[in-house]
């Protein structure tokens, strides 16, 4: 799988650009500030419909355009897909696959697959569970897409509950402390009670659809981890040129037994997850009601990471955790190249400037059989001679982009 055109009209600092690509090694020379990584940024939207910068489309619109639109020509085996997004802050976004419009943006999922690392990526080890969460859903996704449904769906059921769980504990305050303020916004006949009763009846619902799709999410994330392991031992030695061993263990908020059962590696079935949950909302049920949030579902799990005997946060060396996070980002490529057959585009966006020249090397020695790596870097200094050597090198500058001629 390669891109073999990247073209982006009003998206980010680009009034529009045009980018003519073929496999092998493509670099992205610039100083800083001036697009780079809003390219490679472009190229990863298409394949995740999200961007690894920011959390909310507006700032991928240029300031002053209400559109956006990114086009993206992959070929993979011998046959080419066009994916056209336009992205429309505040609306849904518009997307055309082989300029036919898809249903549901979803649809274009799985037609590029890229891997991408960002100094970003260093928060994997160092940063909150959330962005550990993100890394294995965002996988998960590349992997086999109908989970962005699944994600959408437990997304939906938690929204609805802590809209629940939040307006009976709005009522459950109310009632201890604020009866008359209350009274004036209830209905003819309503009590604090009945209304809090009102609202908690409707909660066995979403606890029921919350656990069966948490259980499945859980289910798929724990499957992911554990045919990942291998490669991201493997990766980590090879990077960071150490036989220190690496774990990752999969925390849960569940009881102890099956929690320990999980960060072992082990791979329960879904109805035994989803009744643990079930069972998990019920002990905390006071303490959700009276916080007015869910406390318990995948949500709120992570993701624990060991070099030897000691946790890799808050213990690692600054070098270490470079080399972890680089290892999760191969392994995931790894795993996508054994399991769908054939090579994501890899991204490595500003990377080898924060390496020393070990990792360096040995990062472009593992890199070197990819069959498309689009490399961003500031100078030509920073990219190994091994991967620029031959490559495709592209200035980018003040919003245009030129192709070096072949010397």
């Amino acid at each position: 799988m390669h891109l073999r055109h990247l073209g982006v009209t009003d998206f980010r600092s680009f009034r529009g650009a045009e980018l003519a690509l073929t496999p092998g090694v493509s670099t992205l020379l610039g100083r800083n500030g001036q697009g780079k990584t809003n390219l490679v940024e472009a190229a990863g939207y298409v394949a995740s419909l999200g961007s690894h910068r920011v959390a909310t489309d507006a700032p991928l619109v240029r300031h002053g355009a209400e559109s956006s639109v990114i086009r993206a020509a992959v070929v993979r085996d011998a046959r080419e897909s066009l994916v056209e997004i336009e992205i429309v802050p505040g609306r849904a976004n518009k997307v055309r696959l082989n300029r036919s419009a898809a249903t549901r943006p979803r649809e274009v999922l799985g037609t590029l697959r890229t891997v991408l690392f960002a100094p970003e990526d260093l928060a994997l080890v160092k940063g909150d569970p959330s962005e550990r969460r993100r890394f294995l859903d965002e996988l998960l996704v590349a992997r086999q897409p109908r989970w962005a449904g699944v994600r959408t769906d437990y997304d939906r059921a938690l929204r609805q509950r802590n809209a629940l769980l939040k307006s009976a504990a709005h009522l459950w305050r109310e009632g201890r402390g604020r009866r008359r303020t209350a009274a004036r916004r209830l209905g003819p006949g309503e009590t604090l009670e009945s209304a809090r009763d009102s609202a908690l009846a409707t909660l066995g619902v979403w606890d029921s659809h919350l656990a069966t799709v948490g259980a499945s999410l859980t289910y798929a994330r724990l499957r992911l981890l554990r045919d990942l392991r291998p490669f991201l031992e493997q990766a980590y030695r090879t990077i960071s040129d150490a036989d220190t061993a690496v774990l990752a263990q999969y925390r849960s908020g569940l009881d102890s037994e099956l929690g320990d059962r999980l960060a072992s590696g082990e791979v329960p079935d879904e109805a035994e997850v989803r009744e643990a949950i079930l069972q998990r909302m019920e002990r905390l049920r006071g303490t959700e009601q009276e916080r007015g949030v869910s406390l318990v579902g995948p949500h709120r799990d992570d993701l624990v990471f060991t070099l030897g005997d000691l946790p890799a946060k808050g213990y690692a060396s600054h070098g270490e955790s470079w080399s972890f996070a680089l290892g999760l980002r191969l392994a995931g490529f790894q795993l996508l190249r054994h399991d769908v057959g054939t090579d994501p585009v890899l991204v490595l966006d500003d990377v080898f400037a924060e390496l020393d020249t070990g990792r360096r090397e040995r990062l472009a020695e593992l890199i070197g059989d990819c069959e498309q790596v689009l490399v961003t870097a500031a100078v030509p200094e920073d990219v190994p001679a091994t991967l620029s050597t031959g490559g495709a090198v592209y200035d980018v500058e003040a919003g245009s982009v030129t192709r070096r001629d072949p010397r």
